[in-house]
Parts: C-alpha cells; sequence; structure tokens
C-alpha cells in the first residue's frame, strides 16, 4: 500500500557540496525537513562560519567540512570522516558550482578548465567516492545539479554550458552502470533562479529600469517569474526518497517552463 513515509529521509545522510548558501542551502534545508542528517562542503572557513550560523538560525544540525571538490584526496579524506563519524553518505547532492560569462573567444583556456574542474570533473570525484559505500549499503541516490544550459547554450556561457551538459551525460552513465546496485542517480535542472550568483542579471539600471535580461527572462518564462531557491526542495526531496526508487537516469527541469516554451509572438 502506498504511503506518504516514502519521502521520509528519517536518519539518511545528505552529503551537499557547496552548500553554504544559495541553491545548496536551500537543497539542504528541504531535505534536513524530511528527516536527514546534513553535511556539505565549503573552500573557505569565512563562508563556514556565515553557513554554520545560517543553519543554526534555521535549527538544523549540519556537519561542514571545508574540502575542495576538485581535489580527489581531500574528498576522500571528507568522504571517509563522514562514514566514520555518521555513517554511509545515503544521497550525494552535486551542487557545487561556478559560471564565468565571458565570450568564447575572449575566454582563457585556464578559466575554461577552472568551469570544468568544478562543474563536472568534481561531480565525477566526489561520486566516485561515495559509491563504494552505497554499494556495500545496497543502495544510494545521487543527484546532480544540471542546469537548462545541459539543453541550450547562450552567449557567454561556453565553459558552462559545456561543463552541464557533460553532467547530464555523467548523470546516465552513473545511472547505467551502477542502477543494478539499486544507486538512483538523476539530475536537477534549474531554470534561471534568484540566487547572488545571477544577481547581476537582475539589478536595475541607472533610470529605474529592469535589467534587459531580467526582462528577457521572465517574458521567456511561462511562469512569468524568476525562480527561487526554495522550488528546488521539492523535486530534491523526490529523488533523494524511496519515491524516486525507479526513476534513474532523468533530469528533473526546474525551470517554470521555459524548455516548454517558444515565447510570445512580436
Amino acid at each position: 500500500m502506498w504511503s506518504m513515509d516514502c519521502f521520509s529521509l528519517e536518519g539518511k545522510v545528505a552529503l551537499v557540496t557547496g552548500a553554504a548558501y544559495g541553491i545548496g542551502f536551500a537543497i539542504a534545508e528541504a531535505l534536513a525537513g524530511a528527516g536527514a542528517k546534513i553535511v556539505f562542503n565549503c573552500r573557505n572557513e569565512k563562508n563556514m562560519e556565515k553557513a554554520m550560523a545560517s543553519y543554526a538560525e534555521k535549527g538544523i544540525k549540519a556537519k561542514g567540512y571545508i574540502c575542495d571538490v576538485t581535489d580527489e584526496s581531500q574528498v576522500k579524506r571528507m568522504v571517509e570522516d563522514i562514514e566514520k563519524t555518521l555513517g554511509t553518505v545515503d544521497i550525494l547532492v552535486n551542487n557545487a558550482g561556478i559560471i564565468k560569462r565571458i565570450p568564447m573567444t575572449e575566454m582563457a583556456c585556464e578559466e575554461f578548465r577552472e568551469v570544468i574542474d568544478i562543474d563536472l570533473v568534481a561531480p565525477f570525484i566526489v561520486s566516485k567516492a561515495v559509491i563504494p559505500g552505497m554499494i556495500k549499503k545496497g543502495h544510494g541516490k545521487i543527484i546532480n545539479i544540471c542546469s537548462m544550459m545541459s539543453e541550450l547554450g547562450r552567449e557567454t556561457v561556453s565553459a558552462y554550458a559545456a561543463a552541464k551538459g557533460g553532467l547530464k551525460m555523467l548523470t546516465k552513465n552513473i545511472a547505467s552502470e551502477y542502477g543494478e546496485y539499486n544507486i538512483q542517480c538523476n539530475g536537477i535542472g534549474p531554470g534561471y533562479i534568484a540566487t547572488p550568483q545571477t544577481a547581476p542579471l537582475r539589478e536595475k539600471q541607472a533610470d529605474g529600469s529592469p535589467h534587459p535580461f531580467d526582462r528577457f527572462i521572465i517574458g521567456k518564462t511561462p511562469a512569468a517569474r524568476w525562480g527561487v531557491p526554495e522550488d528546488l526542495g521539492g523535486p530534491a526531496v523526490f529523488l533523494a526518497s524511496d519515491a524516486s526508487n525507479f526513476v534513474n537516469g532523468h533530469v528533473l527541469y526546474v525551470d517554470g517552463g521555459i524548455l516548454a516554451y517558444i515565447g510570445k509572438q512580436p
């Protein structure tokens, strides 16, 4: 008999990378609300202090690690410590990411590689670190934050789109390779979400009018608004829970309908 209990994450250990603020923090908050024990990382002490204060303010007992997820040895040590202190990672959310808005012909190779390292190589490294424990335990959930840019291109985001397209295919391959071990790997593809990362695209102009890109996104989105980080909580809980046990290799786009919409006729 079907029950709402299948959405419970009670007692599960959830590692959310880059969850000091923004989308990662909102996802971690949602997972905690469903009963999960939250672990997260960030790259420096300043962000860690702010994050721990934010989790405490929400009443969430989270364990934080200073860890560069592009460094395999650091990730290995972090996962080993999580397994020793909290138990096997049941849920991994590969959220850590950056974007550099630079025209392709003006972008240095080093800048391109930095985006690829954080947005694509890091999810490979962290997934690789937790999968053996998931196999041993007999279940696991991996959620990759893939973005609409895994489906669409746009000016100035060549590295980001390349990384997120690769992450979409890594998602499908993890599902293909480890599905037999009761590991489900799915993606969430956020649309345009109001976060510090997208704040420059929403700044008011000198005359007080909306930013042209802000107008463009609202006009292109059937929901007629930017998303907020909390919009990703429900999809994350679903993909982290037993409710999604036969969903594998899928990317759930949380975009207010952008990908379904051709746009208004001029």
